[in-house]
């Protein structure tokens, strides 16, 4: 078994736009993610993103946050307040005490 101190790290996730919906309406998550992903490769966000779509969602509408595997298109993502296009994107490596945010840019009509 593998040393529980460096199993997880605790981030925090935060929703806006209208994505809390998909998260039972709760603006604010503290999670303790594992910090290697199934291939035992750091985990990133694009893990981060698979990862709440396994085990934190609670609308079955998943399609509204991803689209083919990743954070659809209209949804911006802030990694520490930074645009995650500076950051590498869905590669970028997460870090204990990160905060990722996650603002829908999409009105329906």
């Amino acid at each position: 078994m593998s040393d529980p101190k460096n199993d997880e790290f605790a981030i925090t996730v935060e929703f806006s736009g209208g994505l809390e919906m998909l998260f039972n309406n709760e603006r604010k998550l503290s999670l303790k993610i594992p910090t290697k992903d199934d291939s035992g490769e750091r985990s990133n966000v694009a893990f981060l993103v698979r990862y709440m779509c396994d085990n934190v969602i609670k609308d079955p509408r998943k399609e509204l946050f991803v689209l083919d595997d990743t954070v659809r298109p209209g949804i911006l993502v802030l990694i520490n307040d930074a645009d995650w296009e500076l950051e590498g994107e869905d590669q970028y490596e997460l870090k204990d005490g990160d905060n990722i945010l996650f603002v829908s840019t999409l009105h329906g009509g």
